[in-house]
């Protein structure tokens, strides 16, 4: 029998433990299989498949989550599958054998996000008398913990010895499988909905408007990051900045996420609605990469970064207040899916592109990633909906 605790402490158990597998493993996983003794090539082989499969994952098992109509039970599946590939991981150090593993991790990792949202989101509608919370609360204790347990690791791990990378990861998501069983009953969520949309029609969501346009800003927005985290860290290094800056920078902007997530973001949404938010985003998104295509130096750099917590966290606060309106509740895993697609999809392509034009161009290629959030901003502005509950 599961047992159920408060809405907001349940759900901020389940990020904290999502959030820190994440932290503990998603930035030292290619130094673990070089300790595999794999190439370069191999690894890289590895790491792109793993790309691949998500893409394909997130959306597809969003689906079958919501054709069960139990939410809860495929996300403790997808986390107890992805802690026995983790624990596999240990057990060859064969280049075939670990490909394979890994594509099977990065399946049942995807959805797990998607799915969370999908939960979280539905149990914070404001219409749900009682039960109401911030999902930025939740969100940001999720980010705080993928610092917590990325620093946590670092003090753990040597050179020779990166196994307790594994060891952290399949107990964390040990941990997130468990924490489902504290969630609060969704059925109190799926309230009858106004909409026409067949239930059983999940690309009929794509016949929204609003959804496809939330998908397209988002997708524009967050794709623009990918020359950023691609190669800022190259292009401040080559300019000689030292690793302590880097370092302060890159931290800055993970600071202003949890900020925004935890206090900024609730509030502004309150004030100005989701779709000034989603245009406020954008518009953060074109002078931040316009600062980074013309300078290296620390101050300019330092005084912008903190708007990744306007061009990450309020865009997608905003679009997962948005979803609480224009989805139907019987497709919300779908839709998180769908959003968690389009967004990869764009992401990958743009760091795609991104190699090709930082060889070829150097800083001159943030532009392109600032016009991206330059045409969101007409976007977001006419065609989302205005949102301030």
């Amino acid at each position: 029998m599961a047992v159920r605790t408060n809405g907001p402490i349940a759900y901020i158990a389940l990020y904290a433990a999502m959030y820190a597998a994440f932290g503990v493993a998603s930035p030292f996983w290619p130094k673990f299989f070089e300790t595999k003794a794999l190439s370069s090539p191999q690894i890289g082989l590895i790491l792109g498949a793993g790309m691949l499969v998500r893409l394909a994952a997130a959306p597809l098992v969003g689906r079958l989550a919501d054709a069960s109509g139990s939410l809860r039970s495929v996300l403790a599946a997808c986390a107890g599958l992805a802690a026995t590939m983790a624990a596999a991981l240990l057990l060859t150090d064969s280049f075939w054998p670990l490909i394979v593993i890994a594509s099977l991790q990065a399946a049942a990792l995807a959805p797990m996000t998607s799915i969370a949202d999908a939960l979280s989101v539905n149990s914070a509608r404001p219409q749900l008398a009682g039960r109401p919370f911030e999902y930025g609360w939740i969100r940001g204790a999720g980010s705080a913990a993928f610092i917590l347990g990325t620093l946590t690791i670092g003090q753990l791990i040597s050179g020779a010895d990166l196994d307790p990378i594994v060891w952290m990861n399949i107990a964390l998501l040990a941990a997130a499988a468990a924490a489902t069983g504290l969630l609060p009953s969704a059925d109190a969520a799926r309230e009858p909905r106004k909409r026409s949309l067949p239930a059983d029609e999940a690309l009929g969501l794509l016949w929204l408007p609003r959804f496809r346009n939330l998908l397209v800003v988002s997708a524009l927005v967050y794709g623009s990051h990918a020359m950023h985290d691609a190669f800022a860290v190259i292009r401040w290094s080559d300019a000689g900045m030292a690793p302590s800056a880097i370092s302060m920078l890159w931290s800055e902007a993970v600071a202003a996420e949890v900020i925004v997530f935890f206090l900024i973001g609730p509030w502004l949404l309150r004030r100005i609605g989701t779709r000034n938010a989603a245009a406020i985003a954008a518009v953060a998104g074109v002078i931040r990469w316009s600062v980074a295509g013309v300078t290296t130096s620390i101050l300019p750099l330092a005084m912008v970064q903190p708007l990744h917590g306007l061009t990450f966290a309020l865009l997608h606060l905003a679009c997962m207040r948005m979803m609480q309106t224009i989805v139907p509740v019987s497709l919300c895993a779908t839709a998180q899916g769908l959003y968690a697609f389009s967004a990869g999809v764009a992401t990958a392509t743009l760091t795609l592109l991104s190699g090709v034009l930082f060889a070829r161009y150097g800083g001159s290629s943030f532009y392109p990633m600032a016009a991206l959030c330059g045409v969101a901003i007409p976007l977001a502005w006419l065609g989302l909906p205005d949102e301030r509950k």
